[in-house]
């Protein structure tokens, strides 16, 4: 188990690093989503399945949501 649980802390380690590495915004909401996955699968190995839930719907769904609903919104105000 712990192999398990350091194995999915350098996936978020690395997860992490690629989001705020990463430029573009719109490939920065689809990393962030990808990062709210690893993190929920993070929670879920350090048996916290209510917090892994919450994560996955709001760090996967909800929050990359809102980021690409505001990036459509800055494009049609700038055109």
């Amino acid at each position: 188990m712990i192999v398990l649980q350091l194995a999915v802390l350098l996936l978020v380690a690395v997860g992490s690093l690629a989001v705020v590495t990463t430029r573009d915004p719109l490939r920065q909401a689809m990393v962030a989503s990808l990062y709210g996955l690893v993190l929920g699968i993070l929670f879920f190995v350090w048996q916290a399945p209510d917090v892994a839930l919450s994560q996955t719907v709001v760090g996967a769904v909800a929050l990359p949501l809102m980021i690409l609903l505001a990036l459509a919104k800055v494009k049609d105000d700038e055109e």
